[in-house]
């Protein structure tokens, strides 16, 4: 057996017995065959050259000729002058299938996207390059699980300076986005601070993920001022899992009064679970601080780049409270030995040189053109729906009246090529859900989005 592939060419696994009794000519023909048939190598591959292929192989160049020429001519590989020699295609018995790159929705409001076509490429590769120069090669080994310590630093300036987080680079966990953050604190949690509560409605994926890990979550209503906080304190939690910035999915801002409520009950000997999902983004209001800076040491502050870059870098951190480092560090050594290093240092370069609030400012702005595009074809198309949170963030709630068949809407934007999600998923509960969808806007266009709401509002009738 020899891999072929030195300095140049592509790297092929071909097997070669020199005791069997068939000739190697013979041997190296359906080997490629094989290859070509099952799919391993698929129409277009480029092939080693017959020199490359016969020096990492231990037999002739002459040997390798005569397999590519026998080929060529039962049309398994083509070859042309000046372009090398490439796999045909032919009928494979089980060519592996391209992913589908076809679009199931023409206008997708799926909450939670950042316009993903304005990722900053080029500011990013500049950051990453830049990174590269400058650190040191031990880096790129099994490092501190936390994550590097300059990008803990960068994230510990920019969280202070924008979130008002006291926030100490000792203090920080990276880990794999906000999803992987309750995955690991189910873990540290299980023994110390449970029973477990949870603003309802939330973020259903979250409560997926408390439960995946053990956890039934005690559910806790949520009014006009927020999670109700007396009715946090009757039921026996010991820890809360809130979004107090831009509850998710209501949108609605956890008042003072209940800000004021929460503190108090965190320092009675609780513990709160912050979740910053998009508080970067606010339009008609002043920004509201994180609660972890009125009481570090009973609040855990979540937040990551899913809704300010893209959700595919996972990218993500916690702030814990001095007393959990150490089991929020074992828990995301156990889950992965650590985060990307090569993502932590471009974005670590990113926030230091400036190139991550420049691009949050611009997504503002243009967030903001597409939040208020929505609210006027919800105004024009669906007069019925009352918009909850579009104050902020990159999604908005829509009610509509008591019984209003929402499966059956959703079934038939559905059919014209329209995704929308119902609020009922939220729900711990979801038959006792009000009718109501998210409708996440950053990802389209205006006229997406108008022409979006129109086929809605056809749906709707």
């Amino acid at each position: 057996m020899a891999i072929s592939g030195t300095s140049s060419g592509r790297e092929l696994l071909l097997t070669l017995d020199r005791t069997a009794t068939e000739p190697l000519h013979r041997q190296l023909c359906d080997g490629l065959r094989a290859a070509i048939r099952t799919g391993r190598l698929t129409p277009q591959t480029k092939m080693p050259s017959t020199r490359v292929l016969a020096a990492d192989l231990g037999v002739s160049r002459r040997l390798v000729v005569d397999a590519y020429s026998q080929l060529v001519a039962e049309g398994f590989l083509l070859s042309r002058h000046g372009s090398g020699t490439r796999v045909a295609t032919v009928d494979a018995a089980t060519t592996p299938r391209r992913a589908d790159t076809t679009r199931r929705y023409d206008i997708d409001f799926l909450p939670g996207s950042p316009d993903l076509g304005s990722f900053p490429r080029n500011a990013w590769l500049r950051a990453l390059r830049q990174g590269l120069a400058e650190i040191g090669s031990e880096s790129l080994g099994y490092v501190d699980p936390q994550g590097l310590p300059a990008a803990r630093t960068a994230v510990a300036d920019y969280l202070r300076r924008t979130r008002g987080v006291q926030a100490d680079a000792q203090h920080i966990v990276f880990c794999s986005g906000a999803t992987q953050a309750i995955a690991l604190l189910a873990r540290v949690l299980q023994d110390i601070e449970l029973p477990l509560a949870m603003e309802d409605p939330g973020f259903w994926l979250h409560r997926m993920v408390l439960r995946h890990n053990g956890i039934n979550p005690t559910a806790v209503p949520i009014d006009e001022d927020g999670i109700d906080v007396a009715a946090l304190a009757d039921s026996g939690a010991r820890t809360v899992l809130s979004t107090p910035a831009h509850q998710s999915p209501t949108g609605v801002v956890l008042s003072a009064a209940r800000r004021t409520a929460l503190v108090e009950w965190a320092r009675a000997g609780h513990l709160v679970i912050e979740d910053d999902y998009d508080a970067e983004y606010r339009y008609d209001r002043a920004p509201v601080g994180a609660l972890q800076g009125i009481a570090p040491d009973r609040v855990i502050y979540i937040g990551s780049t899913s809704k300010t870059l893209a959700p595919g870098l996972r990218i993500g951190w916690m702030v814990m409270p001095p007393q959990l480092v150490g089991a929020a560090r074992l828990a995301k050594s156990l889950a992965d030995t650590g985060s990307s290093v090569m993502d932590q240092i471009a974005f670590a370069q990113l926030l230091n040189s400036g190139g991550y609030d420049r691009h949050l400012r611009q997504m503002r702005r243009r967030y903001l053109t597409r939040r208020n595009a929505l609210l006027d074809a919800l105004a024009r198309h669906l007069p019925q729906a009352k918009v909850l949170g579009a104050a902020a963030g990159v999604h908005l709630t829509v009610r509509f009246p008591d019984g209003y068949p929402i499966a059956d809407l959703v079934s038939r934007a559905a059919a014209m090529r329209v995704n929308v999600e119902p609020l009922a998923p939220c729900y711990a509960d979801p038959a006792s859900a009000p009718p109501g969808l998210l409708l996440g806007y950053a990802n389209l266009t205006e006229s997406q989005i108008d022409d979006g709401i129109a086929a809605l509002a056809l749906a709707a009738a």
